[in-house]
């Protein structure tokens, strides 16, 4: 029998041959983000497919030897320079000194130095002059044991979530000062109903981030005109302004606002200034602008001269209901304040559902939300739709020249760098590439806007009593999911043989391929079969070639370089539609019935949840038509370029692509659930399709398998993104009427509302 001894060394050996310890799932989710890595471009370093990456950050799997020890050492490299909840790695700027009038504190005020460190950090890794890591032969981690090569405070010390067992740090003890009360509740005590959501709907929801103890006071403040700052958080400050370049010089220096970057190549977002009516009264604003087609305040307005006086600047877009005001960056540091005036329109109420009337506590908690799970609002939904494109996916990084060492600028792999023009299929008529082009020389990749012909309805569909309109969940983020986009200039090839792999557009001609009348056709908005020869980007192509076509392009403009631009940006904005859905009691584990309920009473559960979530929807769908911003404004003149062209995210061909690819996702469902149930619809528009029905209800229409699950390749019921929910119901006589007259029932079925007015 072994000794005591041989059982000891033979534990420590055990202990020792123990695989590579990886941090919990969700940490190795974060980190890979921090770095800016896709799970696509992960799978294709480790030999794996992405699907098995997806496991891995979910839990359901780990990797095995040799690819955990590598997985690891990754995951620790990853986590030693991007600890949870970490900012910009530069040290904080210095507590700026009060304000010569400030008013004393009241007992509603927080006073907030511009600096406070939260009360429990994670390690920061030593490095060196040069920002490199210190790393030393590995050592026992002073605080689980087990070896790491990196340094915190000169000690062995693992970073981020590699220290599982280590003990919480202590919270501070003591007395809280006077003048710094705890946080108002984020909002009303949730209902029977919501407290008792079912534990795995809890526990999917991420954690809240860290605090940034450089912006102490938030992303936001909302400012009434008692000068009273409500902030994301529900704490108030005293606000002293009472010009507006006092307010942007309090916003930078006095009241900590502003929120880090979305990427470590990015910006940090710049501080948002809300101004209600009763504030931009007393900051000496007209209750309305009197330029309602310039939508700005002349040169010559009283505010705009005390902004010149004081040196601050605005952009070309002047004073208006998003105004920016800046000074020129000192030492690598911006100076620039945003500022949104809601009686000028501010908060479009298409877009974020009135919520311009909220008070100003409230507001300031919605888009507080906002602002974590999107960005700092800085413009309209459709400006916060380009900006987080950016704010993701930067255009350049730093990068040392190894010739001089010196920090220069270069482009970041995977983003849009500069602006290109279209080819001309994709150009806008107003673009100068468009200018004497054939009218049926043009790209036309739209959405669906297409009714069946009512001789085609059978009787067995007219006795039908019900008309049922579904609708896809956000179908332009769904369409934009790992699909390959131009990053470069468009290159023309003529007589070339198709490549699905190649972003771009192709002359075919597809009017030969024969297709069920009963459907609308996926080569055309109006879903009429093509009439010759035609332009279509390369996800209609590509489904043309997976119906069985014959694919013979005459000519085509491709882009070589390619890659997954949207990934992060559809990654967030999904994160941050399920998130909201999840607080207003819709969560993923619902089944059809259970999730149809949540839906009939989401938008009453929470009406500022109910307003982030409109302003996310409205993120997605106006972010995507800005990709084709046309001219603006009166000083524009036919043939002339404008602004936008000047950006690297107007890119035509993106929007085309992500639309066409909505538009096939759509169709290969209807044709499968067509093939499944012989159910056709009687009209589509956009993303809702509506079918003759038997009941009342989505779940009376949609094709079940013989144990009730979705058939295979249908529509689904459910919340996420590409799934679909309950659009409205009528009855058939009214959708047969509609047709009849030559109107689409989809655009009505919602309560008898113009979806397209609302904003649908």
């Amino acid at each position: 029998m072994p000794n005591e001894r041989d059982q000891l060394l033979a534990a420590v050996d055990a202990l020792l041959a123990r695989p590579n310890e990886l941090p919990p799932p969700a940490e190795r989710k974060r980190l890979r983000g921090a770095a800016g890595v896709t799970q696509g471009e992960l799978a294709e370093v480790f030999g794996v497919r992405r699907e098995t990456v997806v496991g891995w950050e979910t839990g359901r799997s780990d990797p095995r030897p040799p690819k955990r020890e590598a997985y690891a050492r990754l995951l620790e490299g990853w986590a030693a320079k991007y600890p949870a909840g970490a900012g910009e790695p530069s040290a904080p700027d210095p507590a700026p000194a009060p304000a010569a009038n400030a008013p004393a504190p009241t007992t509603t005020t927080v006073t907030m130095p511009a600096a406070t460190a939260p009360a429990a950090t994670p390690a920061e890794a030593d490095r060196t002059a040069d920002g490199e890591l210190v790393t030393g032969p590995p050592r026992a981690c002073v605080l689980c044991g087990r070896p790491t090569p990196y340094r915190a405070a000169g000690r062995p010390r693992h970073i981020g979530g590699f220290c599982l067992s280590a003990p919480s740090p202590a919270l501070p003890t003591g007395p809280r000062p006077a003048s710094v009360p705890a946080p108002a509740p984020r909002r009303p005590e949730p209902a029977p109903s919501a407290r008792r959501a079912p534990a795995t709907a809890r526990s999917a929801a991420p954690a809240p981030a860290a605090p940034d103890a450089r912006f102490p006071g938030g992303p936001l403040a909302v400012l009434d005109g008692d000068g009273t700052a409500h902030l994301a958080d529900g704490r108030t400050l005293a606000c002293p302004a009472r010009t507006v370049p006092e307010l942007a010089d309090w916003a930078l220096t006095g009241a900590g606002l502003g929120a880090p970057r979305l990427h470590r190549s990015g910006r940090d977002a710049d501080p948002l200034v809300v101004l209600t009516g009763a504030a931009a009264e007393l900051l000496g604003l007209p209750a309305e602008l009197e330029d309602r087609r310039g939508l700005r305040l002349p040169d010559s307005h009283p505010v705009v001269r005390q902004l010149t006086r004081a040196k601050w600047q605005l952009t070309r877009r002047g004073f208006g209901p998003w105004a920016r005001v800046y000074r020129p960056a000192q030492a690598g540091r911006r100076h620039c304040v945003q500022l949104a005036v809601l009686p000028w329109g501010a908060l479009d109420p298409r877009s974020w559902g009135g919520a311009d009337g909220f008070p100003p506590a409230e507001l300031a908690r919605l888009l507080g939300d906002y602002a974590s799970r999107v960005l700092t609002p800085c413009g309209s939904t459709a400006v916060c739709g380009l900006e987080l494109m950016t704010g993701v996916r930067p255009p350049t990084r730093a990068v040392r020249d190894e010739a001089t060492g010196a920090w220069v600028s270069a482009p970041v792999p995977g983003s849009l760098t500069v602006p290109v023009d279209p080819a001309p299929p994709e150009a806008p008529d107003e673009h100068p590439v468009a200018a004497g082009r054939p009218a049926t020389d043009v790209l036309d990749e739209e959405a669906y806007e297409w009714v069946r012909d009512p001789a085609l309805l059978t009787a067995d569909e007219r006795a039908r009593p019900w008309a049922v309109g579904i609708d896809v969940n956000t179908a332009f983020l769904a369409a934009a999911s790992r699909l390959t986009v131009g990053l470069g200039p468009a290159v023309h090839v003529a007589a070339p043989d198709f490549d699905r792999k190649l972003p771009g557009c192709w002359l075919v001609d597809l009017s030969h391929v024969e297709l069920d009348p009963r459907l609308p056709s996926p080569f055309t908005p109006h879903g009429g079969r093509p009439a010759g020869p035609a332009w279509y980007a390369t996800p209609t192509v590509a489904y043309a070639v997976e119906l069985g076509a014959a694919v013979r392009p005459l000519e085509a403009w491709v882009r070589p370089d390619r890659g997954p631009y949207l990934d992060p940006w559809h990654a967030r904005l999904r994160a941050a539609y399920l998130e909201t859905m999840a607080a207003l009691g819709v969560t993923s584990d619902l089944d059809g019935a259970a999730f149809l309920a949540a839906m009939e009473r989401h938008r009453d559960a929470d009406r500022g949840q109910a307003a982030v979530l409109s302003a996310v929807k409205a993120t997605v769908k106006s972010g995507i038509g800005k990709l084709r911003e046309r001219p603006q404004g009166v000083r524009y003149r036919p043939g002339e370029r404008w602004p936008a062209l000047e950006r690297p995210t107007w890119r035509p061909d993106i929007r085309a692509a992500v639309i066409a690819t909505a538009r096939v996702n759509m169709h290969r469902k209807m044709a499968r659930t067509a093939a499944t149930a012989g159910l056709y619809p009687l009209a589509v528009l956009s993303d809702c399709v509506v079918y003759p029905g038997g009941g009342p209800s989505p779940l009376d229409v949609l094709p079940r398998t013989e144990d009730g699950r979705p058939a295979p390749g249908t529509f689904r019921l459910g919340v996420s993104p590409g799934m679909v929910k309950h659009e409205g119901t009528r009855p058939l006589a009214w959708a047969l009427e509609l047709m009849a007259a030559g109107h689409n029932p989809a655009r009505h079925i919602k309560d008898g509302v113009d979806a397209v007015a609302e904003g649908e």
